[in-house]
């Protein structure tokens, strides 16, 4: 296939990008390239003759639409969106711009080229839309989200969140587009963003600084390691089935402050400092509207596409580990562009 993938130079969207070019298709990447995307993450398989870039905002009309006249994708992969909780407490309006109206913009942009198709490319098209479980708003101690779930998110990002998956939903039932949405775990592995958790305590512990947790790291998430979710977004876009939901998991749902722990313990194994790791810990005042706990019920994909993740939590968090150490260039570049992690003071789980 050829597959317009747009955030594809972000966390998850450049790891979609490079399976999705390890297993043969041709991909076409757009991205506006705002603070978090990073060309660097995709330096693999830029050299590609089936890679193609385009800067571009989903949220431009022109834009949008002058990149399916050129590329005529096969599919859609709709990646793209503002993602961080603290900055979508600070300035709501940008998570609505770029989440709700970008996600209506590329809806119609595709409506218009699917439109367009030969017969047996309309029947093969497909548009993946891309979401979070921060949309079905928080657990208790109990119980884990699934398909049913009812929207009932708590913050501007989840909330926008959700305005965009009710309008992929409608364009499905409204217009016949032929839509399948996913909604994830909170991801981890290389090439994050250090304003996310963990990368921002790796980073902070090879800094020499405290390792800020939200509360009493009490918050329980549902861990994914990237790669993972990867491959279960390209196995949902080639057999999944059009107008439904499938919910994907790690399966290792942990408590914010297990995770900084184990962090800790195999920085100390990786990178040992003067003192133990653990000891930079400093508990910080809880965001406004942090949900209490997450977690994903993946039975669906895993009994209709056989899906299941390959990469225990504990050899992931090694592994991610591993690599920050061994990529503080990266770091260092990101750092130079402008970002320091003082910059929101807190962390994102």
């Amino acid at each position: 296939m050829k597959i317009l993938i747009t955030g594809g130079a972000g966390f998850i969207g450049s790891a979609v990008v490079r399976r999705a070019i390890a297993d043969g298709h041709e991909v076409v990447n757009l991205d506006a390239l705002t603070y978090s995307a990073n060309l660097e993450n995709v330096a693999s398989v830029a050299a590609d003759p089936r890679y193609a870039f385009e800067h571009a905002d989903v949220a431009d009309e022109a834009a949008v639409a002058a990149i399916f006249a050129r590329h005529k994708p096969d599919a859609v992969m709709h990646l793209a969106a503002e993602s961080h909780n603290d900055r979508a407490i600070e300035a709501p309006l940008a998570f609505v711009r770029a989440n709700v109206m970008g996600t209506a913009v590329l809806l119609e942009a595709a409506r218009a080229h699917w439109s367009s198709l030969p017969a047996a490319k309309r029947a093969a098209f497909r548009f993946h839309h891309v979401s979070t479980d921060e949309v079905f708003g928080a657990l208790g101690h109990d119980g884990a989200f699934d398909e049913a779930t009812p929207y009932d998110p708590n913050s501007p990002y989840s909330a926008s969140k959700a305005g965009a998956d009710h309008l992929v939903r409608a364009w499905g039932r409204t217009f016949g587009l032929p839509v399948v949405l996913t909604n994830c775990a909170n991801n981890y592995g290389p090439f994050q963003f250090p304003e996310k958790l963990i990368p921002t305590v790796i980073s902070r512990a090879l800094e020499g600084k405290s390792i800020p947790v939200y509360g009493q790291g009490l918050q329980v998430r549902d861990w994914l390691h990237v790669d993972d979710h990867a491959e279960a977004l390209l196995l949902v876009l080639a057999k999944g089935r059009t107008g439904e939901t499938y919910c994907i998991g790690g399966g290792t749902d942990r408590a914010n402050l297990e995770i900084v722990q184990r962090l800790c313990a195999a920085l100390d194994r990786i990178a040992p400092a003067n003192t133990a790791h653990a000891e930079k810990i400093e508990f910080v005042p809880d965001r406004p509207g942090h949900d209490f706990r997450y977690a994903i019920d993946a039975a669906k994909l895993r009994r209709e596409l056989g899906w299941t993740p390959a990469t225990p939590l504990e050899r992931g968090l090694e592994e991610t580990v591993r690599w920050y150490v061994d990529n503080r260039d990266w770091l260092q570049r990101i750092r130079e562009r402008g970002f320091h992690s003082e910059r929101l003071g807190l962390v994102k789980a």
